[in-house]
């Protein structure tokens, strides 16, 4: 079936036409106050121009989470299990210099310095981001098909799944370390080859037009907007072609609450919660609850992936 984009009202508005640009680029702005600390992991330390890119005709025409929430309200356990630990400890991680290890089923394995695989002008994405906790965000991303850089290996005809493997640094990723040990190290994710190679799945290297911050998976990170966030793997290092369905890190830890397909389905409840409605994060963090759309909205772009299959056993 060929894909055909779905072009929502007002697509092509750049999120600084929708947020004043003041929210994202007036840093002493977003250091005052209780977001102080979030901001001061902001950006890395080379990020100091807009990154260049052109808009996309795959953004959605929802106004885009503040920034400053973006930033300080995040799931990213190498770092702590608490929303604020990110912003406060991954100042700590080395993004430069930053490679990815591409190999597996492929013809052209290679590992690529990240600046080689980045291209100059990269695509503007407004997506919504839905996480299986119960709350969403709608996001600016910057990055670049996924495709593309699967083209440049050339995956083998057995290849059939795609597996991500992100950063083991227990030196700066202070929960991989300790006490906490949830998961086994390091995080891994996966998805099946035609769900990589779909036009909506990127790879994020900024948001809000600006390098991506620690705490959101800088240098570049998986963004699979009709799944649950936790699919969206940061700071990648390998990502490799198997014939096998890869394992995943909470699929591992938690097979009955974490499936490996992980599409948003409010049809489908976690075993200890439903996923009927969302709290989209906002001024004051939290808004009220609004009703979650079937693949996060996305239903019309990619419900033909999963034609015939069971969505409540392949959950």
């Amino acid at each position: 079936m060929a894909y055909r984009p779905r072009l929502a009202a007002g697509a092509r508005i750049l999120p600084s036409e929708i947020t004043p640009k003041e929210v994202y680029f007036n840093r002493r702005a977003l250091m005052a106050g209780a977001a102080g600390v979030a901001a001061m992991t902001l950006l890395p330390d080379a990020a100091v121009a807009a990154l260049e890119t052109t808009p996309s005709p795959f953004s959605t025409d929802e106004t885009p989470t503040p920034l400053e929430a973006v930033t300080a309200y995040n799931n990213f356990y190498e770092f702590g299990v608490g929303k604020d630990e990110p912003a406060r400890y991954a100042e700590a991680l080395t993004t430069d210099p930053w490679s990815v290890a591409v190999d597996g089923l492929v013809a052209r394995p290679a590992t690529f310095a990240l600046e080689d695989i980045v291209p100059k002008v990269q695509e503007e994405r407004i997506y919504r981001l839905r996480c299986v906790e119960g709350w969403s965000m709608v996001i600016p991303w910057v990055g670049f098909p996924l495709s593309d850089l699967l083209a440049r290996v050339e995956p083998l005809g057995s290849a059939r799944y795609v597996a991500f493997e992100t950063l083991e640094r227990p030196d700066e990723m202070r929960g991989q370390r300790g006490f906490f040990q949830a998961l086994d190290w390091p995080y891994t994710e996966g998805l099946r080859l035609d769900e990589a190679l779909h036009p909506l799945t990127i790879l994020a290297t900024g948001l809000y037009g600006e390098p991506l911050p620690n705490q959101n998976g800088a240098p570049l990170r998986l963004v699979v907007p009709w799944k649950y966030g936790f699919k969206s793997i940061k700071s990648i290092v390998r990502i490799s072609l198997t014939e096998e369905q890869p394992p995943t890190s909470w699929s591992r830890q938690a097979p009955r609450e974490y499936g490996f397909y992980a599409n948003v389905n409010p049809d489908v409840s976690h075993p200890r919660w439903s996923q009927e409605k969302e709290r989209r994060v906002g001024p004051g963090l939290i808004a009220a609850y609004q009703p979650t759309l079937m693949f996060n909205g996305y239903e019309e772009d990619v419900a033909h992936l999963y034609a015939g299959m069971d969505l409540k056993a392949n959950y």
